[in-house]
């Protein structure tokens, strides 16, 4: 399965694109990320196993373990492609919300989108090294 971030802004050169690039790097499954203009721009098409993630303030705080069940069982049931969306300033609207399979939530707090994506891309190599087995997740 692979794991697409499309991500509104430019992250350029910065601490924050070393930060993803070094995180998806070390993940085994493919990868893709996409960035779009703050406003309009071409949105990747669906495939028809594609299951929506959108990195909202309402939605789920879930533990990384819980994360990486939800990855795995989609993996196990032939999604093609986990696709994790990073609004613009504004969020999203409530349509796009109600489209989503699932809202993710990085705590109540007010992230800055470029460094969202790094603790996205944390996130997503943590998930796919628990379903791995791999020891880089301690949980305690």
């Amino acid at each position: 399965m692979q794991l697409h971030i499309v991500a509104r802004g430019k992250i350029g050169r910065s601490p924050e694109a070393e930060l993803v690039d070094r995180y998806l790097r070390r993940i085994q499954w493919p990868t893709r990320v996409t960035e779009l203009p703050d406003t309009g721009g071409k949105v990747p098409e669906l495939s028809g196993s594609t299951r929506i993630v959108l990195l909202d303030e309402t939605g789920e705080n879930l533990p990384s373990r819980v994360l990486a069940e939800r990855l795995g069982a989609w993996r196990d049931d032939g999604v093609r492609e986990a696709r994790f969306l990073i609004g613009a300033a504004d969020g999203f609207e409530d349509a796009d919300r109600a489209q989503a399979d699932l809202l993710l939530s990085f705590g109540r707090a007010t992230w800055p989108h470029m460094l969202a994506r790094a603790m996205l891309a944390e996130q997503l190599w943590r998930a796919t090294s628990i379903l791995a087995n791999h020891p880089y997740h301690r949980e305690g």
